[in-house]
């Protein structure tokens, strides 16, 4: 069932509204990881809660309790249920999005204010949050206000969850849901999910993204002395703390990518040849991973290697370390304790639960080969499942006729390397398909908050990006696929 045709002229009609009310959105500071906008994030929050009233839909702001951040206790920002529809002859799909933002500063390196929403003459909307997310969220709220203002019904039932904690962590959300899928609850009847909160791999192809990889963080600690030591008088005198860390951390990764930990890669089976030929399909070359990762530094000259090692295969990656000397000048200290940091992305059927004793195991295992007085310990900080969903599923299948029907083009099937936690939380909790439904550019320099949590500085993706934006071909083109979405959603068959 094609979108009506004046839902698309309205949204071409309303281009510069639905831009203002952007531009609103973006100005409210909702920066979830510092208490001092917490503030902005309720404000936030109010806002959209409003937005939504006024287009018919019910709404229950939810308290999600306190939590603890630098040392205070904050009352978490509430989320919002949302429900417009309870037809039990059309379908019902649950919209999920986030409207807090990372930190923002001019002088982090932004060419104009963060939170001044700019819209330049070549049609880049530069704001922080415009990309991610509050621009796909607004799409759905310029489809709401296309049906309100018009008293058209909406093809399916929706409800809404929007938090405001996803940049830190999604405290409380994972309950929240649980609790809402039961019986009764507000998820209860929800027949598919769509969460727009990523991105295109590039910038000419829409995409649809079926699989997410989890994260499994480690930290390892070597300690000796009872202080930093000189090494003009202890060097080749001790065994020394940094020395075994180097030893160890070298055993975990080689030079190709390949994982040293027995069993974690043999955990993934061997990609099919129809599998291959999805790789092969996306328009991404090794070109583009060159030009985003600013060198000519890919592993393979092969694309459909260098995809699956971005989205279908584990990667384990060395983050830094803790407590070695890293300032300007030329300090001859050896540190009595230092913390080695790494991950390793998972994909299934790998788990954080499944992983964890391989490291654990192999790493003392190792330690022990070194015949060092020194004192090992290691700790997994924190971890999340890898999720993967059916992309032959009618969900994926209406909005891949959407996206024909807008942009003309065949979508990218894609994986992602990164993590959204709550995906997975809803396909457990509702048993139901899940749909990435991207609306940006995979240039929108967006926060692409993979692992928050209380050690968000730690797990987050890319969270210092300047310059965010969001074209306006895309939140234009965008909302019109959101909608397309809808109403293809409501025609194809439960099959």
């Amino acid at each position: 069932m094609p979108a009506p045709a004046e839902l698309l002229q309205f949204v071409d009609n309303n281009a510069d509204n639905f831009i203002q009310r952007l531009s609103d959105a973006v100005a409210i500071p909702s920066i979830s990881g510092d208490p001092v906008h917490r503030n902005d994030v309720v404000k936030m929050a109010n806002w959209l809660n409003s937005q939504l009233n006024s287009y018919g839909v019910q709404t229950q702001l939810i308290d999600l309790g306190n939590h603890i951040m630098d040392g205070q206790e904050l009352p978490l920002p509430p989320a919002i249920l949302g429900r417009i529809g309870t037809d039990p002859s059309k379908k019902t799909v649950l919209i999920y999005g986030h409207f807090d933002v990372q930190p923002a500063n001019k002088s982090d390196g932004w060419d104009t204010d963060p939170f001044t929403l700019v819209a330049h003459k070549d049609g880049r909307l530069i704001g922080r949050g415009s990309s991610d997310d509050k621009g796909p969220i607004l799409g759905w709220l310029n489809i709401l206000q296309y049906h309100h203002q018009n008293g058209k019904e909406l093809p399916v039932n929706i409800r809404f969850c929007f938090e405001g904690m996803e940049e830190s962590g999604s405290e409380g959300l994972d309950d929240l849901v649980k609790k809402e899928s039961q019986s009764g609850g507000w998820f209860d009847g929800v027949d598919c999910v769509c969460i727009s909160d990523n991105y295109w791999l590039n910038t000419r192809t829409p995409a649809l993204t079926y699989g997410l990889r989890g994260l499994a963080y480690f930290k390892v600690t070597i300690s000796g002395p009872a202080r930093d030591l000189h090494s003009g008088v202890f060097g080749r005198t001790v065994h020394e703390p940094m020395t075994d860390l180097i030893a160890l951390m070298s055993k975990l990764v080689d030079v190709s990518g390949n994982i040293l930990v027995p069993g974690v890669d043999e955990m993934v089976e061997p990609p099919t040849d129809s599998e291959k030929a999805i790789y092969e399909k996306l328009d991404y070359s090794v070109a583009d991973v060159e030009e985003s990762a600013g060198g000519q530094i890919a592993l393979s000259a092969s694309k459909v290697d260098v995809l699956m090692g971005r989205m279908r295969y584990p990667s384990l990656s060395l983050h830094g370390i803790e407590g070695a000397f890293s300032g300007a000048g030329a300090k001859t200290v050896i540190p009595a304790k230092v913390s080695g940091k790494f991950s390793i992305r998972l994909v299934p059927p790998q788990t954080p639960e499944l992983v964890e004793p391989l490291v654990f195991r192999y790493l003392q295992s190792e330690f022990a080969k070194l015949n060092s007085k020194n004192k090992f310990s290691i700790e997994n900080l924190h971890g999340g499942k890898p999720w993967i969903a059916d992309h032959k599923h009618w969900n994926f299948e209406a909005a891949k006729i959407a996206t024909r029907a807008v942009y003309k083009q065949e979508p990218d099937l894609t994986r992602e390397g990164g993590s959204i936690p709550v995906t997975l939380t809803f396909a457990e909790s509702l048993g139901v398909n899940v749909l990435l439904l991207p609306m940006g550019r995979g240039d929108d320099g967006a926060q692409w908050a993979a692992f928050s949590s209380s050690i968000s500085t730690i797990l987050t993706d890319n969270d210092s990006s300047t310059n965010e934006k969001l074209d306006k071909s895309n939140f234009i083109e965008g909302t019109k696929l959101l909608g397309t979405y809808l109403y293809e959603l409501a025609a194809i068959p439960k099959a």
